[in-house]
């Protein structure tokens, strides 16, 4: 997920993915570890709730999601970000 947050992150060893709203900390460092090859030092999770909409005269809801911050060792890094 690249925001103004996440690039801001990005300097400090830190990347924000959006992953399934089923996943936990544990299956997501392990996918972490299995796709990049690094073991994040520690995993954050956020649920970001589904907005109120109204589409003309109809009311909607926007989906929920779910959001992780891995952190990763200082040497480590992931690459992308890059060339976005």
């Amino acid at each position: 997920m690249i925001t103004e947050k996440a690039s801001f992150l990005g300097k400090y060893g830190q990347y924000v993915f959006e992953v399934k709203n089923t996943a936990n900390k544990i299956e997501i460092a392990k996918a972490i570890e299995k796709v990049y090859g690094v073991k994040p030092l520690k995993v954050n999770i956020m649920e970001v709730r589904g907005k109120n909409v109204r589409y003309g005269k109809t009311m909607g809801k926007t989906k929920r999601r779910k959001k992780a911050i891995v952190t990763l060792p200082k040497e480590a890094k992931i690459e992308i970000y890059e060339g976005v």
